[in-house]
């Protein structure tokens, strides 16, 4: 029988997207689940894509089906099912083989795996996948982490496989290590900022303009049109537009106010607090998922303090909506500043090399945080150099001198009004703070010093300075 290109452990919905996806592009692949009845279903149910389907009732019949050196991709729930995985496929592999977690791991996790594999011969692939269920089928983005030698052997099924943008495809070797994992972790933590952001401005237009579901929905469909066009616009206007089957109500009136989270927004968090980054429209957003899951307390409050009297954004209705988009670019824009600098960082931490401008480029297609300007960011990246800030790039500076005074007045009367809009507000301070030349840690640095003794560094004098508090 012919030896497949490439092996699959996990069916399921998106381990089974991602396998018809590879066996669509042409290449012969193996897959296997622990559930072999589940291999056998999958198989009988691929259509004309049967062929170049293997399915395979062990690890031994999967490892012997694979044309060496073996790649195969893990995708099974992060954590302790990988390494379960890698376990039986280190008692069945050869030297040179290719184990890919493809899961949402934690990209420590992954650095942990390198390490416990180094000297077996085997060879590791932290590999991000973004694009849900629908990328998984027909095209994701695609973070790779490893040796440059073990992408080449997959490079050729991941980068047919992947999203095309203008015909390039958006998959790409990021780096060694946890390098692949990590940038889809802060992709992730960039998708919570863009997502809350955009809720908070549907919850402005809800409670401060009275608006109805299908109604914003058109106000994102035109945004969509223009310089917020991107995958999560495009899916809002959907979602807003859409009508409950059961009750003919708006889908979204009957959908209760708690979200779901995963974990990775909360790692991009971890990782850029311990790099020392600001990533402050990020941690608002994990926040805010956090806040919204604690429903009876939130209802309670309100009956303690009471509902705020119906909010007022004045007549002029189309100045709010102009001023709401350019509020939630200038917001966006600041989100994807943040993640980029701690991708920046943690590049220089981990000695990866990150290629931003790359990443930027591999994002344009598949993924769910791709929008029109992240060729923009490639540019600046490219056309910058040395930057280390997205806000300081020129094409960004002219941007951002545009919108932050619609930022500025949509988060002051959404404050005024009772509308809370942590990330948005977060977004205008981390924006503020770092255009301030000169701010107000003056006086912390003197807090400090005064019950610590720190010392503080003078504007005048160089070194390690002490205050005259013992004195006073």
């Amino acid at each position: 029988m012919e030896k497949a290109d490439i092996g699959l452990i996990g069916l399921g919905v998106m381990g089974s997207n991602l396998a018809l996806n590879i066996a669509e592009k042409g290449h012969r692949i193996a897959v296997f689940n622990r559930t072999a009845a589940r291999t056998t279903a999958f198989a009988e149910s691929a259509g004309a894509l049967r062929d170049r389907i293997v399915p395979c009732e062990t690890i031994e019949a999967l490892a012997a089906a694979i044309r060496p050196p073996r790649p195969v991709i893990v995708m099974v729930q992060a954590g302790k099912a990988v390494d379960e995985q890698i376990a039986l496929l280190r008692g069945v592999f050869s030297t040179g083989d290719i184990i890919i977690d493809a899961g949402n791991a934690n990209f420590r996790d992954t650095v942990r795996r390198f390490s416990e594999l180094e000297g077996s011969g085997l060879t590791f692939i932290g590999m991000g996948v973004s694009g849900g269920e629908e990328g998984a089928r027909h095209g994701p983005s695609i973070m790779v982490g490893g040796t440059e030698e073990s992408w080449r052997r997959v490079e050729p099924v991941l980068t047919a496989i992947s999203a095309k943008y203008e015909s390039e495809p958006c998959a790409a070797w990021l780096g060694t290590g946890g390098a692949g994992h990590f940038v889809k972790t802060i992709h992730n933590g960039i998708e919570y900022a863009d997502m809350q952001m955009i809720a908070e401005i549907y919850g402005v237009l809800r409670d401060g303009l009275g608006m109805q579901p299908k109604e914003i929905g058109k106000v994102f469909g035109a945004w969509n049109r223009g310089r917020l066009n991107s995958y999560l616009i495009e899916i809002t206007e959907t979602v807003l537009a859409a009508d409950d089957p059961k009750t003919g109500r708006p889908v979204v009136d009957i959908i209760l106010d708690r979200a779901g989270q995963k974990g990775t927004g909360k790692w991009s968090v971890i990782e850029a607090q311990t790099l020392g980054i600001p990533a402050t429209a990020i941690e608002a957003a994990v926040a805010a998922r956090v806040l919204s899951s604690m429903k009876t307390e939130r209802e309670a409050a309100e009956a303690a303090y009471g509902k705020l009297p119906a909010a007022s954004f004045g007549d002029d209705k189309a100045a709010v909506l102009a001023d709401l988009e350019l509020a939630l670019f200038a917001g966006k824009i600041a989100a994807y500043a943040q993640g980029f600098a701690v991708m920046k960082a943690a590049s220089k931490e981990f000695e990866w090399g990150l290629p931003l401008p790359t990443i930027a480029k591999i994002w344009r297609a598949g993924c769910i945080i791709r929008s029109q300007f992240l060729g923009t960011i490639a540019d600046a990246f490219e056309d910058g150099g040395t930057i280390d800030n997205l806000l300081m790039a020129p094409a960004f500076i002219g941007m951002m001198k545009e919108a932050h005074p619609s930022l500025r007045r949509i988060v002051a009367r959404a404050s005024e009004a009772g509308l809370p809009v942590p990330a948005l507000a977060s977004a205008l301070a981390y924006f503020d703070s770092y255009r301030q030349a000169r701010g107000t840690s003056n006086l912390i640095q003197a807090q400090r010093d005064f019950f610590g003794a720190h010392g503080f560094e003078r504007i005048d004098a160089e070194g390690a300075h002490h205050g005259p508090w013992a004195t006073a």
